[in-house]
Formats: structure tokens, C-alpha cells, sequence
């Protein structure tokens, strides 16, 4: 059974950029439901599986996508995030911004644009290719997760799902997306990077 993990500082820790009440209402409400109900469904999985129920077992797949994505980003989402995050990165994921996007202030803009303007709920990503060896923005739809829908290995991702972000900034995305950068956890950023590799 999957279980809602731990948030790694204070609901109110992110303040001013991520308020108390938007972080607890995401991580136990949204994220808390996600992890019921991907339990759920893999239950029925496994039912389904052990009677060879071809049928059901498709049947489940937009469940098990949508629950298991929402389970898995957030996952990322909260550890990608500190309150003595922001500023830049450093080392090799600094070196590998540098040389795919020309700066780090690049990326950030690219990254953000790209985020911004999703249509609807999705998350915005920068990931890893491991067949290129190369750093790559993406977005997914809803809670797509991004390896299984893409094959990029997730490093740094930003959700904008309007949970994420209503209460406080209502509905100007844009300001949310940048502020972000002020709690980027790029010590997390940069060991999913190293691991990657």
C-alpha cells in the first residue's frame, strides 16, 4: 500500500510564496486522495489480473494513470521544494543548464512560458532524456506522470493544477509559476539529475 508521505518542512515553511492553507489543503486533501484511491485501484488490479479479466484491467488504466501521476508528482513536487530553496544551481546541473539552454535565467523563462500556458490542469517539467544525455522542458496534461508519458526521468517539476495555486494567487498563473523559483529545491533538483545519469 502506498502511503502519503511526509511533507520534508512545515505546511506554513514556503510562506510568503506558498501560503499554510494552500500546502495543507494540497498535501492532506489532493495529495491524501490520490494515494487512497490509487490504493483502490490497484486492488481492483489485482483482482482483475488474478481472474484474467482482460477487459477490466483496461478498463482500469485511466484510473490507475490519473491516480498513480497525482501520487508520483507530488511526490516530487513537495521535495523539489525548500524554504531555503531559490537562487541557482550548481555543479553538473548548472554546467548541463548552461550548455542546453545558454543560462539558468533561460531556462527559467522557458520553463515558466511553457508552464504558463498550459491549457487547463497539467504540470510543467524539466527532465532528463537518457537516451540524448541532455536536459528537457515538457509539459503533461492533468496528472500525467512524466516518464511513463514521455520517458523523461522527472528532476524539477511545477504544478498548476489550480489547487496548487487559487487561493492565494487566484487566477494569475503567471505570478505563481515565478515565484516557485523562490523555494526551487536545486539540492533535490540536482541529485535526481546525478541519479539520472
Amino acid at each position: 500500500k502506498h502511503t502519503l508521505p511526509d511533507l520534508p518542512y512545515d505546511y506554513n515553511a514556503l510562506e510568503p510564496y506558498i501560503s499554510a492553507e494552500i500546502m495543507k489543503i494540497h498535501h492532506s486533501k489532493h495529495h491524501a486522495t490520490y494515494t487512497n484511491n490509487l490504493n483502490a485501484v490497484e486492488e481492483k488490479l489485482a483482482e482483475a489480473l488474478a481472474k484474467n479479466d482482460v477487459s477490466s484491467v483496461i478498463a482500469l488504466q485511466p484510473a490507475l494513470k490519473f491516480n498513480g501521476g497525482g501520487y508520483l508528482n507530488h511526490s516530487i513536487f513537495w521535495e523539489n521544494m525548500s524554504p531555503n530553496g531559490g537562487g541557482d544551481p550548481s555543479g553538473d546541473l548548472l554546467e548541463q543548464i548552461n550548455k542546453v539552454f545558454g543560462s539558468v535565467d533561460n531556462m527559467r523563462k522557458q520553463l515558466s512560458a511553457i508552464t504558463t500556458a498550459i491549457q487547463g490542469s497539467g504540470w510543467g517539467w524539466l527532465g532528463y532524456n537518457q537516451s540524448t544525455n541532455k536536459l528537457q522542458i515538457a509539459t503533461c496534461a492533468n496528472q500525467d506522470p512524466l516518464q511513463a508519458s514521455t520517458g523523461l526521468v522527472p528532476l524539477f517539476g511545477i504544478d498548476v493544477w489550480e489547487h496548487a495555486y487559487y487561493l492565494q494567487y487566484k487566477n494569475v498563473r503567471p505570478d505563481y509559476v515565478n515565484a516557485i523559483w523562490n523555494v526551487a529545491n536545486w539540492k533535490d533538483v540536482e541529485s535526481r539529475f546525478q541519479k539520472a545519469r
